[in-house]
């Protein structure tokens, strides 16, 4: 099982798709953060979208917390994936690949250093239409899912280095529900492949 339950959440139309949205589920969304990856998931493309931005908004104004929004549309390949991860995380221009010394793996290793701010505590990535990248290259999707999660527990239980507790929110289509409740899924497992290509 990889670290912290993945925790399948159906964003309702309820919460999020009022024009005047109470901020009752943010809170809540931020304290499962502490042990958890979320997967938040509706058929509606506009309350995904408010669910997304509505989270963000709430993490952004978190003291000792930086959010990484990844924009999943134009997530097809790897190539994509690597564009928007160097926009987000500072560090040096990455390798198309997943392991390696200049891989995905390697950036999501790095800590967020701004000049006159303390390092966070806490990073989110929030990964909004994610469903696209498990439609176009399912075997693809699992390896970075499994980098995610990989890193996360890294970061929490083998580094020495001060705690950044890292954490990823999944949020798209039902077709994540779906892969949630696969056994032989990211969700569930670790890979058992190499993936240092």
């Amino acid at each position: 099982q990889p670290h912290g339950w993945v925790t399948s959440m159906r964003a309702s139309s309820r919460q999020v798709a009022t024009r005047f949205v109470p901020l009752d589920w943010q809170p809540e969304a931020l304290q499962l953060l502490d042990e958890h990856h979320l997967v938040a998931w509706s058929h509606s493309a506009r309350t995904r979208t408010a669910f997304a931005a509505g989270l963000s908004q709430f993490l952004a104004s978190q003291r000792d917390l930086s959010v990484c929004v990844l924009h999943g549309r134009s997530i097809t390949n790897l190539d994509a994936l690597c564009q928007q991860l160097e926009r987000q995380i500072p560090g040096p221009p990455l390798d198309r690949r997943i392991g390696g010394s200049s891989g995905v793996i390697e950036l999501l290793r790095s800590r967020d250093q701004r000049p006159g701010r303390p390092a966070p505590r806490q990073r989110v990535i929030l990964w909004s239409d994610a469903d696209i990248l498990l439609r176009a290259d399912c075997e693809l999707f699992g390896r970075v899912v499994d980098a995610l999660t990989g890193v996360a527990a890294e970061m929490e239980y083998a580094s020495d280095d001060q705690l950044l507790l890292q954490r990823t929110v999944f949020v798209g289509a039902p077709a994540l529900d779906m892969y949630a409740d696969d056994v032989s899924g990211q969700f569930r497992g670790w890979r058992c492949a190499d993936d240092s290509e």
